[in-house]
């Protein structure tokens, strides 16, 4: 994960440097998720049929393979674009695929706990990238930054290939394609897809262009509370931590549809908070942007732990690629969005980044209406 920040944290350089328009800047960042959703469905169902730590190395490697390229051959916009890609197309070969790797290996009375934590470091994750960003990039040239994070997945590598045991393969009690039929057709696995597509989408918008509104912000009005916008960035992505594991708690103690249909509006309300808010008070708005960025991961692990525990072992991996590649959509569509509507809006002016943060409020509004039919007795009986 310690190359995940540095499109969106280098985002004002690279776009100074390239030249780029506010939607050529949401298609830089977009495109990554774009990757993902290439190749999650196939990578992810083929956890089914595999051990799930084997895709996970390949991925990884490939991961360094991807951040190597943009240090030394990204040059332009199109060429950047290409070496993000690659580097999404890594993230959907370690992500859930290392969620399944270790659910396969937890009694099931853990797994939704881990899944939890697992989610969690994600955010750990993200957050330590935005964290080092931050104190190196002025100090090292953007390609060394990338090599650097070429450097750490290429040690992620190590550490699974040493410290994770392999697996045998999963016995295989269906056809691929009876397996996505029986998924497809169950309404709820499409509740909580929808979900995530909505979490996403705001997640995302919000990770891909806050340190470029922080910055905006700061050369508004300069003060010491937005001189550092990585810093707040990593303060943000780190609060996904603790957000994601109480979420959990809370759904299992009150419900998850109860729970994801209270957290979720007021998600939606901070988005609008925020991008009204103006810049009057930085200090003010930070704490603002801090607290929308808690409420917008309590629903992270109620949503993916939901979709583990009530979905039978043989289909467990076609459901997760399925959940990834729509909730990963949603990834992708959100820095896209939030870039078109400041060139809408005009990207010099507040109503420009009013309307970016509108565009988050939307997402989350259609994850909240999405997950409606949470709290119906799933298609198959067989899945608690």
């Amino acid at each position: 994960m310690s190359g995940f920040a540095l499109v969106p944290s280098l985002l004002p350089q690279l776009s100074e440097q390239w030249t780029l328009s506010a939607t050529e800047g949401g298609w830089l960042g977009g495109i990554f998720f774009l990757g993902y959703i290439v190749a999650v469905p196939l990578l992810v169902g083929l956890t089914d049929r595999i051990d799930a730590r084997r895709i996970y190395l390949a991925c990884a490697a490939l991961s360094s393979i991807a951040l190597s390229g943009f240090a030394n051959f990204a040059d332009s916009f199109a060429a950047a674009l290409g070496w993000w890609w690659l580097a999404g197309l890594a993230l959907a070969g370690t992500y859930m695929p290392g969620l399944k790797a270790l659910t396969d290996r937890l009694p099931v009375a853990a797994q939704a706990r881990g899944t939890a934590f697992y989610t969690a470091t994600f955010g750990v994750g993200a957050g330590l990238s935005y964290l080092w960003i931050e104190l190196l990039r002025d100090r090292l040239p953007w390609a060394d930054l990338f090599a650097v994070a070429a450097t750490c997945s290429a040690l992620a590598v190590v550490l699974v290939w040493c410290a994770v045991a392999p697996e045998e393969p999963p016995t295989r009690s269906a056809f691929a394609g009876s397996r996505w039929h029986s998924v497809l057709r169950d309404r709820r696995v499409l509740a909580f897809c929808g979900g995530y597509f909505g979490h996403n989408w705001e997640l995302f918008g919000f990770r891909g262009w806050l340190v470029a509104y922080l910055t905006w912000t700061h050369a508004s009005a300069a003060d010491r509370w937005t001189s550092m916008p990585g810093l707040i960035a990593a303060l943000a992505t780190f609060l996904a931590v603790p957000a994601s594991i109480l979420g959990n708690e809370g759904a299992q103690r009150w419900g998850r549809g109860r729970w994801l249909r209270s957290v979720m509006p007021l998600s939606c309300l901070l988005a609008l908070v925020v991008g009204f808010s103006g810049s009057q008070s930085n200090g003010l708005l930070v704490a603002l942007v801090l607290l929308y960025a808690f409420s917008m991961n309590l629903d992270s692990a109620a949503l993916t732990a939901g979709l583990l525990t009530e979905t039978a072992p043989d289909k467990r991996g076609t459901a997760l690629a399925l959940y990834s590649s729509v909730g990963f959509a949603g990834g992708f569509f959100g820095p896209v969005a939030f870039g078109v509507a400041l060139d809408a809006f005009g990207r010099a002016s507040h109503d420009g980044w009013t309307a970016g943060f509108v565009t988050l409020a939307c997402g989350v509004a259609f994850g909240r209406w999405a997950i409606g039919s949470i709290d119906a007795p799933p298609a198959d009986a067989s899945h608690h």
